[in-house]
């Protein structure tokens, strides 16, 4: 369609500030007589477009041209700029150009307003390498094999078809069908390793992901009852969905975490103000984790 082919036309001229009518020809396939007519079109429309004959010579756009005229107000401009950045905010994707690109297409100077990044503060290369290879797998549809830590730290095989990578609750999960436990599971990306892509292809598409806590780990999840001062209340109202208030105004609280640490250290961020009801295995772990914290300041 000639309206794809005169946005290819711009973006080209963006990114190689000039270039002849045959190579534009042999890019889209058409004559050189329509490009030509496509120059003329994108001229009478308002985009500074002019030729130059010459050695050195063909087809440029102002140096300072943005694409004002695009069929976006000045919001819908800011809001696909501030959702790209987000989406770059990975850290894992490299979007870096795709962004400057878009920035310059739009002509949007305020796009700098929002900073995130998910990545953790510590060491996330192995989750970063795992997550470029999850996504050229799942794309290409393809099966792959690794290793995988449990939350009872047993290292496992797993031969998984890749169906989505998931953010969830500070963490990358891969979302795929296990044909170990032969049932659809998630898989944390730092506890991956030994990642390998096969040359098996699958066509399996990814249900509906239900993201009850419950259901996301199949079991392997852990299902606490806990006891929360009033005192702690903007937590609990910003954090929680299951609780009640006793007659005291403490909360009475029920929670589901990935795993017993992720549990632990999530109790002990309350510091005096929590108290494990039950498991009684767990209320032992968060006891020994505290007087082990107590030895540092001995």
């Amino acid at each position: 369609m000639q309206i794809n082919r005169l946005f290819g036309i711009i973006y080209i001229l963006l990114e190689k500030k000039t270039v002849t009518a045959a190579e534009l020809s042999k890019k889209f396939e058409v004559s050189v007589r329509t490009i030509y007519r496509d120059i003329e079109t994108l001229s009478q429309s308002g985009i500074p477009v002019y030729m130059s004959k010459g050695k050195g010579g063909g087809i440029s756009l102002i140096s300072d041209f943005i694409l004002n005229k695009a069929v976006l107000t000045e919001q819908e401009k800011e809001d696909i700029l501030s959702s790209l950045k987000a989406v770059n905010a990975v850290n894992f994707t490299r979007g870096h150009n795709t962004l400057e690109k878009l920035d310059s297409m739009l002509g949007s100077s305020g796009s700098d307003w929002i900073e995130v990044n998910f990545s953790s503060w510590g060491n996330y290369l192995n989750e970063s390498e795992n997550f470029s290879e999850l996504k050229k797998a799942i794309l290409q549809k393809r099966s792959v094999k690794f290793v995988y830590e449990s939350v009872k730290s047993e290292n496992t095989n797993r031969d998984v078809l890749p169906l989505k990578l998931v953010f969830k609750g500070s963490a990358w999960y891969l979302y795929g069908f296990c044909r170990k436990r032969n049932d659809y599971r998630f898989f944390k990306l730092r506890r991956i390793s030994n990642l390998k892509i096969t040359d098996e292809i699958f066509s399996m598409s990814s249900p509906e992901i239900n993201f009850n806590e419950s259901e996301i780990f199949k079991g392997e999840s852990v299902n606490v009852k806990l006891e929360i001062s009033s005192k702690m209340a903007f937590r609990v109202y910003d954090e929680m969905s299951d609780f009640s208030i006793m007659k005291n105004g403490d909360f009475l609280c029920n929670v589901d975490m990935p795993d017993n640490d992720t549990m632990c250290r999530y109790i002990i961020s309350f510091g005096e103000y929590c108290k494990v009801i039950e498991p009684e295995s767990l209320r032992n772990e968060v006891k020994q984790k505290i007087q082990d914290m107590l030895k540092n300041y001995l």
